[in-house]
């Protein structure tokens, strides 16, 4: 078939794809080490080496006897777990953002526009405005938690809706999406509206606009545990992926049943939407524009597309944390924001150059 030819044919030579990947590579080391020093206050590379050595070799190498407590407490409290929830939630939402273009064939299609990300906006909003908002651990399981309900719940109306009336397609699961985006959407701003909490409210604003301010330690190895799994659990998984761009028609010749995967992908992605949704709040655009940023250089074959759009997704919302936090003095802009005034004048050049298919 012709379009499983452009599945597997690299849109550039495999030299240049090599090059590219080491430039990747450097510029990704470079970037954890730019942003870990640039902020409010600016910091020397030779302190933070320092303070990275000796805190991750438990005080066997390094010494601090030279760096400010001030210093030590920003690097490693403050800067290092917040670039690196940036690095695993910039992957999460790529990986998911390729996965879900696959399973409804529809290359603009992201957790948000299946409605994924608006029951996990729904589950956190309720669990904000009843009191877990807070920054206690039962406190942050709780919303977590929520936040994974409401995306496991959207994801069942999703596949309910696209099931009637005969088999699941992906223009019904597309659907089925904007229907439900709109409807969890409309009651999340309903519980706001209604809820009688004027903090609730205020913390819901802000964590709608997605912020990595409250990036913790403590909330990190959730994050990068579920993260990785669904990571090499979906790279696994390229050849049924590959196989879905053909069509259905094609996968049933080849015998792969398409509906039972698709399930499965949607109710893998709402878990790790909603972990995402629950620690970052909602951040747009990067599911959506990062996979045909990677596609025009690898192609749309998923064994390459699907790790280097999670490195890609890392190396971007690194980038973007930075900026939020130094774009204005002393403010933390929310990253939602930012993500939206680069990705939308992508999204929109796409578009206009009709280069929205798979294969670029």
């Amino acid at each position: 078939m012709q379009l499983a030819k452009t599945i597997n044919k690299p849109t550039l030579p495999r030299n240049t794809q090599l090059m590219i990947t080491l430039g990747f590579v450097a510029l990704f080391i470079f970037s954890i080490l730019f942003s870990l020093g640039n902020g409010q206050a600016d910091i020397s590379f030779t302190d933070i080496w320092q303070i990275l050595l000796y805190k991750t070799t438990h005080g066997a190498l390094g010494s601090l006897d030279n760096v400010n407590q001030s210093v030590i407490n920003i690097i490693w409290f403050v800067r290092t777990p917040r670039v690196l929830a940036a690095i695993f939630i910039g992957c999460g939402l790529a990986i998911s953002g390729t996965v879900m273009q696959a399973v409804v064939q529809n290359p603009l299609a992201d957790p948000y526009i299946l409605g994924i990300s608006s029951g996990a906006s729904l589950g956190a909003t309720f669990a904000i405005m009843v009191g877990f908002g807070t920054a206690s651990i039962f406190s942050q399981i709780s919303l977590s938690f929520s936040a994974f309900l409401g995306a496991l719940l959207a994801t069942f109306f999703v596949l309910l809706l696209s099931s009637i009336g005969g088999k699941m397609t992906s223009i019904k699961l597309v659907l089925s999406g904007t229907v439900i985006n709109s409807i969890f959407g409309s009651i999340s701003s309903l519980i706001v509206f209604l809820a009688n909490n004027a903090e609730g409210m205020k913390t819901v604003t802000f964590w709608s606009m997605g912020s990595l301010a409250s990036a913790s330690w403590g909330k990190l190895p959730l994050l990068a545990v579920i993260t990785l799994l669904v990571s090499v659990f979906f790279s696994f998984q390229f050849r049924v992926l590959n196989t879905m761009l053909l069509g259905d028609e094609a996968a049933v010749t080849l015998g792969i049943p398409l509906g039972t995967y698709r399930k499965l992908y949607m109710v893998i992605a709402s878990l790790l939407t909603g972990l995402i949704v629950a620690n970052s709040g909602m951040i747009g655009f990067v599911g959506l524009i990062i996979p045909h940023i990677v596609r025009g250089v690898y192609g749309s074959d998923h064994k390459k597309l699907l790790p280097m759009s999670g490195f890609v997704g890392a190396l971007f919302l690194v980038w973007t944390d930075l900026l939020s936090r130094v774009l204005l003095p002393n403010t933390d802009l929310p990253i939602g924001i930012l993500t939206a005034i680069i990705g939308a004048p992508i999204f929109i050049y796409i578009i206009l150059k009709k280069e929205y298919r798979f294969g670029g």
